[in-house]
């Protein structure tokens, strides 16, 4: 190697090989993607020993790195593989990475893009597209509730000064508000509860198949439609969603997005002048609040 644009060179054709998916018997395509034979390109770069050709080196790197992503989607979504099924699940998990293949040094963001690519190519997922995005943005925001960042937590008490016109207060970045039109927040516990809720850890050590399911399970019925509003958050390190009525949702939403409290409240309340509402709001902020989920307002967290 003699020059560093050689070297990036040379990981651009190592990434485009290792990228490449895998045949119908989970093995390495024999040409690479301009049509050359792979054997070919990878002893352009790979030597062989006395025991694997360049090809078969090569191969060994190649499924690893499409078992462990895929094993990654496949414990990061059972709701959504129980939507669609093992083998939908896993075709649309192959054209997802083919698409949007990692790139982040953390296996924790490989679904960061999976409701952009549900949004754009639904076909994969038909004919429960929109229950199926539905599911993907709900199992993201507990990927992000998990361990995403949070700031220090203000009070009430802390802004009682501030009059409610000019008071603007953020919401922790790990929270995510869901608007959603399946109960898929009650479906995901049925699928626990029938699975066990099993984590995936992040240990680096090698897999030699394909993820697949441990044998037959019984059948759950689909999430049902209604409009469901959803807070997933974390509290003590702890993963929680909420289901919020849908006023709570829009103020929420209007805090998160950076109007003041004033102006919130009176979109959230749309000219409601029911008293009963006065009361619901001061239980709401005071749970919030001791739930710890207002943070200095930021414009950066603003969608």
């Amino acid at each position: 190697m003699e020059s560093v644009r050689e070297l990036k060179e040379l990981q651009r054709l190592m990434a485009s090989m290792l990228f490449r998916p895998l045949d119908a018997k989970w093995r390495m395509q024999r040409t690479t993607a301009a049509g050359a034979r792979t054997a070919d390109a990878a002893a352009g770069f790979i030597k062989p020993n006395d025991r694997l050709t360049s090809f078969e080196r090569l191969e060994i790197y190649n499924r690893q790195y499409w078992f462990r992503v895929l094993d990654c989607l496949y414990d990061d979504y059972p709701g959504l593989r129980a939507i669609l099924g093992e083998r939908k699940f896993m075709r649309l998990c192959r054209a997802y990475l083919v698409k949007y293949p990692s790139a982040s040094f953390t296996l924790r963001d490989l679904g960061s893009r999976l409701e952009k690519f549900l949004r754009d190519e639904p076909d994969w997922a038909a004919p429960r597209a929109a229950m199926a995005l539905d599911m993907a943005r709900f199992e993201w925001a507990q990927i992000v509730a998990f361990d995403g960042p949070s700031k220090p937590a203000i009070t009430m008490d802390d802004v009682l000064d501030t009059p409610p016109e000019k008071l603007r207060l953020g919401v922790q970045p790990c929270i995510t508000l869901l608007a959603l039109d399946h109960e898929v927040d009650h479906f995901l516990q049925a699928v626990r509860k029938r699975d066990g809720d099993v984590l995936r850890g992040e240990a680096s050590n090698a897999i030699d198949h394909a993820p697949k399911s441990a044998g037959k399970k019984s059948r759950l019925r689909p999430p049902r439609i209604a409009k469901v509003f959803l807070a997933v958050h974390r509290c003590e390190n702890e993963l929680y969603y909420k289901r919020l009525d849908p006023v709570a949702f829009q103020l929420l939403a209007g805090l998160r997005d950076g109007l003041t409290l004033d102006t919130a409240c009176a979109l959230a309340l749309g000219g409601n002048p029911d008293p009963a509402l006065a009361g619901e709001l001061r239980s709401w902020f005071s749970e919030w609040s001791e739930l710890g989920w207002f943070c200095k307002f930021s414009k950066l967290q603003s969608p």
